[in-house]
């Protein structure tokens, strides 16, 4: 069962997971609140679990356990859509994610059209800080704009927690999808612009994006996107190549190579002092402009962290000959069982 209107082009949400349980769950009530009147949603868990959604029009399609961008093309084999949108299960949308996405979609050459990922105020207080970490100019740049609200732009990078794109144009792509994870998102963005087509950016197009706990899970995820943008400045320079993303490794070259020289000469004492400690205030300045005292208390340390993370990750992917995900792409694991079991659910809805 799906949702159609003429009208409008019809899309495909594709919601790749592990399982189906509480924030998937709350991923697909999101997805089936949406106010877009044509659409249809495909979930991708590990296996079947017996799962049943009550009330819900949602196709299931077991894949076994292998990476998101797999998953996300057995959606693309399944989906009936003009129109793609990816979300991650960790994630919901606002409400005119998919209207506000489609109208980007109409405007001549624009391929794909993505926006922020908001923390929601569900989440913890060291999810939060995480989510204000991401959000904070020094912490990440203008890569603050995928956490914050920004103005309209074009880009050349859209993440695929919040991705609506062309069916036609990612069905020229469609073996990038399980090259990199993450990652997939900056290739597909690169070959976008290579197509001669255009990716927006939109501060309506919005989903809310449960944020990974500081410091063990953040500092994690920080690592992974530190080490796909080390290797894909090498490897794919036109979207990675930026002075922004070299930025964290300077720092920490400075940081650790800094020393040593510091306490040779007591000018280069006081330099290294006077940049420690300007930092040392800007990150206290981040944290103070949350008005939360308890936030104000993990923000600067969370950047700190972040910083020397991404650096250190960064440094590993320039400088690594191949990434795991490269060998595992010469052989893609096959899926368990044969051929991916579909379910598909056609219940009430109270759409």
């Amino acid at each position: 069962m799906v949702f159609r209107d003429v009208n409008r082009p019809f899309v495909s949400i594709i919601i790749p997971c592990r399982r189906i349980d509480g924030t998937e769950l709350e991923c697909i009530e999101g997805c089936l609140s949406l106010d877009y009147p044509n659409f249809e949603v495909i979930v991708l868990p590990d296996d079947q679990q017996g799962t049943r959604l009550p009330n819900s029009p949602v196709t299931v399609v077991a894949t076994g356990p292998v990476r998101p961008g797999v998953k996300r093309n057995r959606g693309l084999d399944h989906a009936k859509g003009e129109v793609i949108a990816f979300i991650d299960s960790d994630a919901f949308p606002d409400r005119e994610w998919l209207t506000n996405a489609v109208d980007l979609l109409r405007i001549e050459s624009v391929a794909v059209a993505g926006g922020p990922s908001l923390t929601p105020d569900t989440d913890t207080l060291p999810q939060k800080a995480s989510g204000l970490v991401l959000a904070s100019w020094l912490g990440a740049g203008s890569l603050a704009a995928r956490y914050r609200r920004s103005r309209i732009i074009e880009v050349d990078d859209l993440p695929t927690s919040n991705f609506v794109v062309h069916r036609s144009v990612l069905e020229r792509m469609k073996d990038s999808l399980v090259n990199y994870w993450p990652g997939e998102d900056t290739y597909i963005c690169r070959l976008v612009k290579s197509l001669g087509m255009r990716s927006l950016y939109s501060p309506n197009v919005v989903v809310y994006h449960h944020r990974r706990a500081l410091f063990k899970s953040h500092l994690k995820q920080i690592w992974s996107y530190g080490l796909h943008r080390g290797y894909f400045a090498k490897k794919y320079p036109e979207n990675s190549r930026r002075a922004i993303f070299f930025v964290p490794s300077a720092f920490l070259i400075g940081l650790v190579g800094g020393l040593p020289f510091s306490l040779l000469n007591t000018l280069i004492f006081q330099l290294y002092g006077i940049v420690l400690s300007l930092y040392a205030i800007l990150c206290i300045v981040e944290g103070l402009r949350t008005r939360d005292l308890k936030a104000a208390l993990y923000v600067p340390v969370g950047i700190f962290l972040s910083h020397l993370t991404y650096g250190a990750a960064f440094l590993t992917g320039l400088f690594s000959r191949r990434l795991t995900e490269d060998v595992q792409n010469e052989s893609i694991p096959s899926i368990p069982g044969g051929n991916d079991f579909i379910e598909t659910q056609q219940l009430r809805s109270e759409k």
